[in-house]
């Protein structure tokens, strides 16, 4: 070939490339870091925030009295520091004096007691406004039994911040880095009302929004007021707000686009095969639930072997197939305990290993006879009730496992999601349904109290007085360690009764380019940037 041509050509390519090069250089430095958690969120209000993608913004624009680390340690936030009374009920916030709002206005102990006083308002009616339960006389304002003025949080000057609570509430900190719990400016709401997240959007964290463009994309930019400024690595993060799977996988192919959320799941095995896939536990699982007042099902043996029964390892490799964890108890393995996880202390209730299928299924049929079904002799045929496709699929594999290994019929019972919800939490008029739950915060409490007797998440009526006592005690216990241990204790009633089966605990699937660094994302917390760089 003409040594001319292979030279021109060869420019061409370099040219190219630089072109592209610059082309990307240019799009970071305009656009920053393009990241999609998904489509137009429902709410900027830290008041109202309940879904994972409003509170990833909030993140991002608000800063409570805690938050948390690279490593999601809880640390210090708004408050440099705190003191606990002895009998941990009196919390006293010292505020840092150079917290600021976006705008430059200083951060005082006020705007914590108006955001508070606003989410337990009934006039407000927050769906979330549960979560500030722990506070002193919250509950008692949420229902209408006492003005907001009563709540138990006083501003004692400025930068001092008294808190009480009507308990107890070893978890307490941890709650004061969620959303809901954010310093909120009493002047703008009070200008703008319920439309003040579009007109003049001040936050106090370390991003503020520069535009929001409904349905296209928020642009965040570094707020220079920030206490912590100086650390907060991009200057600018663009929020693509989409939701069609298919445009997010392409732009992350792309290269439009370094982070999204929740591919389907025929697409995981190519995109992992690809680099682009990463697993976050959930504080949540998923399990059947089992209405322990029906004839057949109130005998616990009888829920055990139906347990034991299921392959929840074939589940997650072949039907889910989301990277989810098989579960042999309440509590997921991203819940922590005093040291380390609550659940590697606790350990598994029964074996997950496949070698050992075989010998729970024999210890399963064990449990029938015993009960007086031998190989499923004059066993009714069970009602199983789901909602989607999703637990069709899962029940019909549950389905084929009871018949096979039990001899154990079972008919599905597809309702609507309205009709689920009243059949299953409403009437309880189910046998065994699909259920799940998502904790509200980093502790065993937040699972275990959903099986108290007048919990509302107690679908399956389950009641044993020992439970009882042991949790209603460690929701009063102010000591740590004897609090844990009681914790524990109480899932080891809970699973020797199985009112409930375990199936496994989720994982989130994220989408992620691999030069994208630094992501702060946990079961705790929904994606945060603010350290996030890409690397060239």
């Amino acid at each position: 070939m003409n040594k001319k041509l292979v030279f021109c050509i060869f420019s061409i390519i370099i040219f190219s490339i630089n072109i592209f090069i610059i082309s990307c250089s240019n799009k970071d430095k305009e656009e920053g870091l393009l990241i999609n958690i998904g489509p137009e969120p429902k709410t900027l209000d830290p008041t109202y925030t309940e879904t994972y993608d409003s509170s990833a913004y909030i993140a991002h624009t608000f800063e409570g009295l805690t938050s948390r680390d690279k490593d999601d340690k809880l640390i210090e936030g708004v408050a440099e520091s705190w003191e606990i009374s002895a009998d941990y009920i009196t919390y006293t916030f010292h505020l840092r004096t150079n917290a600021k709002w976006a705008d430059g206005k200083i951060v005082t102990a006020n705007d914590f007691v108006y955001a508070w006083r606003r989410a337990v308002d009934p006039k407000v009616a927050s769906s979330v406004s549960y979560q500030l339960n722990p506070v002193k006389n919250a509950d008692k304002i949420i229902n209408g039994e006492l003005p907001i003025e009563y709540l138990g949080i006083k501003a004692l000057d400025d930068f001092t911040l008294e808190v009480k609570l009507e308990s107890p509430t070893t978890y307490f900190l941890d709650l004061l880095a969620t959303t809901i719990y954010s310093p909120l400016r009493r002047d703008v709401i009070e200008k703008y009302g319920d439309i003040w997240t579009q007109e003049e959007y001040i936050g106090n964290g370390p991003f503020f929004v520069s535009s929001h463009i409904n349905g296209d994309k928020i642009i965040m930019e570094k707020n220079t007021n920030y206490w912590n400024a100086e650390n907060i690595i991009p200057n600018k993060i663009t929020f693509v707000l989409l939701d069609n799977p298919n445009t997010i996988i392409s732009s992350i192919e792309n290269g439009n686009l370094y982070f999204g959320s929740n591919p389907p799941l025929q697409d995981i095995p190519k995109l992992k095969r690809e680099g682009y896939i990463d697993y976050v536990p959930l504080l949540a699982i998923y399990f059947l639930s089992v209405n322990t007042t029906n004839e057949t099902l109130k005998d616990k043996r009888v829920r055990k072997a139906l347990s034991l029964a299921i392959d929840r390892n074939y589940i997650t490799e072949n039907v889910t197939k989301g990277g989810e964890i098989p579960a042999a108890a309440l509590v997921p393995y991203s819940v922590f305990d005093i040291e380390g996880s609550f659940r590697d202390k606790g350990g598994d209730y029964f074996s997950l290993k496949e070698e050992d299928y075989k010998k729970n299924i024999e210890e399963a049929k064990r449990l029938l006879e015993e009960a007086g079904y031998p190989n499923g002799k004059n066993f009714p045929v069970i009602e199983y009730s789901v909602e989607s496709q999703s637990s069709l699929n899962i029940f019909e594999a549950v389905q084929n496992m009871w018949k096979e290994n039990l001899n154990i019929d079972a008919k599905v019972n597809q309702l609507e999601w309205g009709v689920f919800m009243n059949t299953t939490r409403g009437d309880k008029n189910f046998q065994i349904a699909r259920s799940g739950w998502m904790g509200d915060y980093n502790d065993p409490m937040t699972f275990l109290d959903t099986f108290l007797s007048y919990s509302p998440q107690n679908t399956g009526s389950y009641y044993n007085k020992e439970y009882e006592d042991l949790v209603k005690s460690a929701l009063t216990n102010g000591d740590k360690i004897s609090r844990m241990k009681t914790l524990h204790k109480a899932e080891d009633v809970l699973m020797e009764d199985m009112p409930f089966i375990p199936v496994y605990f989720y994982n989130r699937v994220i989408l992620v380019r691999p030069e994208l660094k630094d992501i702060m994302i946990s079961s705790t917390i929904p994606p945060r940037f603010f350290y996030s760089y890409v690397e060239k």
